[in-house]
């Protein structure tokens, strides 16, 4: 025979597997997830490009005979006076070019455009201005081929990164670490907030329709409550899993294309990229950590989450009260932009160590190789107050969800705690 637990642990979780919305969410994210990785690109490929001619007023002389033409910018000599050519609404763009532009060119050049010139525009008029001024500048050092001896003196320094800390020499990178630990950081908050804020709204439906009077009368408060956080926590790891799944099959595919495109050959830091993802330990390991520490944040704040249902009626009184509990999850992924930036500080140790904000920043550094004792003492810390919180609120849990008509205050409802 099944035990109370059990039973409403198995309600939360099917409830809300079989509705429609979390069936399409689940397919449809992923989907979602990597067209947006791909809409940069698709939008740069079929845009099309605007193109403006720019009307040049050169009092220096020597600058406007060296900007080149593209087919998006075209630059036309002008001779008459600015605000001849500011009143002449057929010339889209005015460039004006000082006398002095050459030996110095801030404040001695302004761009005048008819609304916002885009970026592309903008950007290649600035770099043509750069690429002539700094002929010039080149020219009158009297020295032949100048330019070419430039362009062989200089160098692009690429190499890639090896892990020696393992058993094997891994390749790796640093900025796929900095994305993977950036996604992994708002993944994280993203379901911590989602799935802890949907047990306070359970729990306030419930409260208003009058059935957690029914069914405190045969399963006690602690129970009820810790049931709804599991079920509600088992809908969460699901969707995790089918989210893996489903990205593990792609990455599977897409990782070894690319790694055998010849172009790749070439570029030390993109091959560190593709080593580190085919790393089917470091991947697993990633996957295994996020699922633990998604666990221990959402059983964390989901607690804190639950005592604030228990406390109100609907859920305008819950959103002012619900801050207890967000405030410290957007402390955690505000702080865990700094643990990226140097995720081996102390500071960055311990703000991975403090329950608050450990679920993100752990995952802010484990991209990068955290020493496993860390990581281990981070989940006994996390689990250990979990433990403390869900005896606390629970205290307050079954106190409030008798209580109706009047919002509590936070004072009273820290002294349902100690009620007996």
């Amino acid at each position: 025979m099944k035990s109370a637990l059990s039973i409403i642990i198995s309600r939360e979780y099917l409830e809300r597997v079989k509705r429609k919305s979390f069936i399409i969410s689940t397919l449809l994210v992923p989907f979602f997830m990597i067209l947006l990785m791909f809409a940069p690109a698709a939008i740069m490929i079929f845009q099309t490009p605007e193109s403006k001619t720019v009307a040049v007023i050169d009092d220096s002389g020597v600058v406007a005979q060296r900007l080149r033409n593209s087919d998006e910018v075209k630059f036309v000599p002008y001779t008459a006076a600015l605000d001849s050519a500011r009143a002449d609404e057929s010339i889209e763009a005015i460039l004006t070019i000082g006398a002095k532009a050459v030996d110095r060119p801030d404040g001695a050049i302004s761009l005048y455009f008819r609304g916002a010139p885009s970026m592309a525009t903008d950007s290649y008029i600035s770099g043509q201005l750069k690429q002539a001024i700094e002929d010039i500048r080149l020219e009158a050092y009297n020295i032949e081929n100048i330019r070419e001896i430039l362009k062989e003196v200089e160098v692009n320094i690429s190499y890639p990164t090896i892990r020696i800390d393992k058993d094997e020499d891994t390749g790796t990178s640093s900025a796929l670490s900095y994305v993977i630990a950036l996604m992994m950081d708002m993944i994280l908050y993203m379901f911590i907030l989602i799935y802890g804020q949907m047990v306070m709204t359970s729990i306030i439906e419930e409260k208003n329709n009058r059935v957690l009077e029914i069914v405190v009368s045969s399963v006690k408060p602690s129970s009820l409550m810790l049931g709804k956080i599991l079920g509600i926590g088992l809908v969460a790891i699901t969707q995790i899993l089918i989210w893996a799944v489903l990205i593990g099959a792609c990455s599977a595919w897409a990782v070894p294309f690319l790694g055998e495109m010849p172009a790749m050959a070439d570029e030390p830091e993109l091959m560190g990229a593709i080593a580190q993802l085919s790393d089917f330990g470091y991947v697993a390991s990633l996957f295994i950590y996020m699922i633990l520490f998604f666990i221990g944040g959402y059983l964390f704040y989901s607690a804190i989450y639950a005592a604030i249902g228990s406390a109100v009626d609907n859920v305008q009184d819950a959103s002012q009260l619900s801050t207890i509990a967000t405030m410290p999850v957007i402390i955690g992924i505000i702080a865990s932009m700094s643990v990226i930036q140097n995720p081996g500080s102390t500071l960055s140790f311990w703000i991975s160590i403090f329950p608050f904000t450990s679920p993100m920043a752990m995952m802010s550094r484990l991209p990068f190789g955290v020493p496993f004792w860390e990581i281990a003492l981070a989940l006994v810390v996390l689990y250990a107050s979990f433990l403390g919180l869900i005896w606390l609120c629970a205290k307050i849990y079954r106190v409030g969800i008798f209580m109706y008509g009047k919002k509590p205050t936070l004072i009273e409802i820290l002294k349902w705690s100690r009620y007996k």
